[in-house]
């Protein structure tokens, strides 16, 4: 709650909406700290929960403020407060994505909370999860970097990127982001009161696949020359080889 009555204030000041999408990975942090400094469950997962969590929420943060450095309005926010008078922009936004986003990190994040409360568990499960993390981190961050790099070369201007991993998915950074929560979950998993938390990486993949991800950035995207071409070729969300032209 303070973290995002923070933000809130930091985005009002700055009239921007987007520094929300810093504060999103810092949220499940803040929470991983808290739920290990609190939690009375078997210490190395507390210790392997909030090591994972710490690394995938460092990264994500550090990507997002500087990839809008010196960048306006999200569009997509834009959109959403488009239709409300001027002076009510705030309240609404306060509303809509400050609030929204708070109750859906800790709905999110309940399997890290209940890995910091639960006593020894199934110890292999842990070391599946954390493969699992591994894996997801890995399309994210590599999917990020390339992104970054097709962007900075002026040649691919105007240009849709399908190189790398984004041959194989037209979003690897939310299916690596997808899949590092269904690790987590599957970590919570080394005891049953974990494996009850299931609803919360499901709630993850329908943010990150229909909510707020994929398919409402393919709206806009979808205008782009080229683009409806790269849909026909490239795997919308699971990594799968693409089909021929």
């Amino acid at each position: 709650m303070l973290l995002m009555v923070v933000t809130a204030l930091i985005g009002r000041a700055q009239g921007r909406v987007a520094v929300v999408d810093t504060a999103w990975p810092l949220g499940f942090l803040v929470i991983a700290v808290v739920a290990s400094a609190l939690g009375d469950g078997v210490w190395w997962r507390k210790v392997l929960v909030f090591v994972l969590v710490a690394v995938w929420a460092g990264r994500l943060a550090w990507h997002v403020s500087s990839r809008n450095k010196g960048k306006g309005e999200d569009p997509r926010y834009e959109k959403l407060l488009s239709a409300v008078p001027e002076d009510k922009r705030f309240q609404y936004a306060v509303v809509r994505v400050f609030i929204t986003q708070g109750v859906a990190m800790w709905f999110v994040s309940l399997p890290v909370q209940v890995s910091a409360t639960t006593g020894d568990g199934v110890w292999w499960i842990a070391v599946v999860g954390a493969v699992v993390w591994a894996v997801g981190l890995w399309f994210e961050s590599t999917g990020d970097r390339q992104l970054k790099e097709f962007k900075a070369d002026p040649a691919n201007k105007g240009k849709v990127m399908d190189k790398g991993l984004w041959a194989y998915t037209r979003h690897p950074n939310y299916f690596g982001d997808f899949t590092v929560w269904w690790g987590l979950y599957l970590v919570a998993c080394t005891t049953w009161q974990g494996a009850l938390t299931i609803l919360s990486p499901a709630a993850m993949a329908f943010f990150l696949i229909v909510a707020t991800g994929g398919r409402l950035l393919e709206r806009e995207m979808a205008k782009r020359p080229g683009y409806p071409e790269y849909q026909q070729r490239t795997s919308f969300f699971i990594p799968r080889p693409p089909k021929s032209a």
